[in-house]
């Protein structure tokens, strides 16, 4: 837990809101998280490319995988903000439990190859461009037939409220779902349904946090509105984790997403869960 309040602390606070015209702050953000996995042992390394007349990168470590490591699994967090926001919850608690799983993975085994990547450019105005970090990497592991099976998007992930009507949702499935805000949601498009349904059993097989799940029409708003949406781009199956964004969160890009607004217990609690998704996802421990 206490890595977790650190890692968002240090996103939010000590360096804020991180983007292409906070370049410098971009660049400390691009440190800090290759930092961290480099502590953890991995070699990450930059994909460096050019937007708006500055260089930008995603970051990915790679954990080989056993005797199906041709097999990938993806674990994404883009870790740039939208301007004028310090991001605590979008997205540096996605961020963050991405640093907290490679941390844990790291002296692990497992059949499929595990790569985390840490985007850049989710944000607008680069949202769904050729310019968004997470379609790059997508349309160039799609050129090199990479054989992606699973990729798991972490977005806004760190706000819980038990208050009633606190949830809304898209009219298409308002009435499907319950109104308190106080559960993680599984969301993909109709193609990465069973994508879905296993991580959600293995979700559930480790911790009681309520999980709700949704694999609906890419169209609904708010399906696609992360990273998963460029892999589904380049025929992937993808998966957001979120707490649904805009339809709970109130500081949903303001400058008051601030990390006082994050429930670290809960967020623990789903980092618990989602370790369980990934072990299942990528095959299970595997002899050395």
């Amino acid at each position: 837990m206490a890595r977790l309040r650190s890692h968002v602390d240090v996103l939010a606070t000590t360096i804020g809101e991180r983007h292409v015209w906070r370049h410098s702050a971009l660049m400390r953000a691009a440190d800090y998280v290759s930092g961290e996995l480099t502590a953890c042992g991995y070699h990450p390394v930059r994909h460096a490319y050019e937007t708006a007349g500055v260089a930008v990168a995603n970051i990915e470590t790679v954990l080989p995988g056993a005797s199906m490591a041709e097999q990938i699994v993806v674990i994404g967090a883009h870790y740039d903000t939208v301007r004028g926001c310090p991001g605590a919850n979008d997205n540096a608690s996605g961020v963050a439990a991405l640093l907290e799983l490679a941390a844990r993975f790291a002296s692990r085994r497992h059949e499929r190859t595990i790569r985390f990547v840490a985007f850049v450019n989710e944000e607008p105005p680069f949202f769904m461009t050729a310019h968004m970090g997470s379609l790059v990497y997508a349309r160039a592991c799609q050129a090199r037939r990479d054989r992606i099976v699973a990729m798991m998007s972490l977005e806004t992930i760190g706000y819980y409220t038990d208050v009633p009507r606190s949830q809304q949702y898209p009219a298409a499935i308002g009435r499907l779902y319950p109104d308190v805000g106080n559960f993680i949601g599984f969301v993909s498009n109709v193609r990465s349904a069973r994508l879905l349904m296993q991580a959600r059993r293995a979700f559930k097989a480790r911790t009681p946090f309520p999980v709700q799940s949704a694999a609906v029409p890419a169209v609904i708003p708010g399906v696609g509105w992360s990273d998963h949406w460029s892999f589904w781009q380049a025929g992937y199956p993808a998966m957001m984790v979120t707490d649904t964004a805009p339809y709970r969160y109130p500081w949903y890009h303001t400058p008051d997403d601030t990390p006082d607004k994050i429930s670290i217990d809960r967020l623990s609690e789903v980092v618990d869960g989602l370790e369980h998704v990934v072990t299942a996802l990528a095959g299970g421990s595997a002899r050395a």
